[in-house]
């Protein structure tokens, strides 16, 4: 397992690249594991290659557990439907760190009310509700990093 230690914006991450197979890599990103697609666009591969040394570029990055939550921030989060209408997913829309979780989980919120505050590329970002309902899932806590995407809670 290749370990590497990369900063961006500030933030601090510890990668391992756990496996890599084709063009999918298993990375652990501060202890939360994620498969990423490698881009192997104009890369050379060796004629008998047995593994690429580092990944070339990311192209996306899915979280391989179920309740992964990395670095995030940005004006307001863009939410997606969840899996079996189980409520609105409120994703991350870019890379920092939750400074705070204004909400609990049974809350009930009203659409455009702060419900996280992220800092991202040195700049805080509110987090607003996209409509009014109840938080039933809470996937992060304060100082938690988060990435581009990541689902932060979900409301009903």
């Amino acid at each position: 397992m290749k370990n590497y230690k990369f900063k961006i914006n500030g933030n601090e991450y510890s990668v391992d690249i756990v496996e890599i197979v084709d063009n999918k890599a298993q990375v652990e990103v501060n202890g939360k594991a994620y498969e990423v697609e490698l881009d192997m666009t104009g890369v050379k591969v060796p004629a008998a290659p047995a593994q690429p040394t580092r990944p070339a570029a990311v192209r996306a990055a899915a979280p391989v557990a179920a309740a992964a939550a990395a670095p995030a921030a940005a004006p307001a989060a863009a939410p997606a439907p969840a899996a079996g209408g189980a409520g609105m997913q409120v994703k991350s829309p870019l890379p920092g760190t939750v400074l705070d979780v204004m909400v609990r989980e049974g809350d009930t919120v009203t659409a455009g009310q702060h419900i996280i505050l992220l800092e991202a590329m040195k700049m805080e970002n509110n987090i607003e509700a996209p409509k009014a309902g109840k938080i039933t899932n809470i996937r992060v806590k304060q100082r938690d990093a988060v990435m581009e995407g990541d689902v932060l809670l979900t409301i009903e």
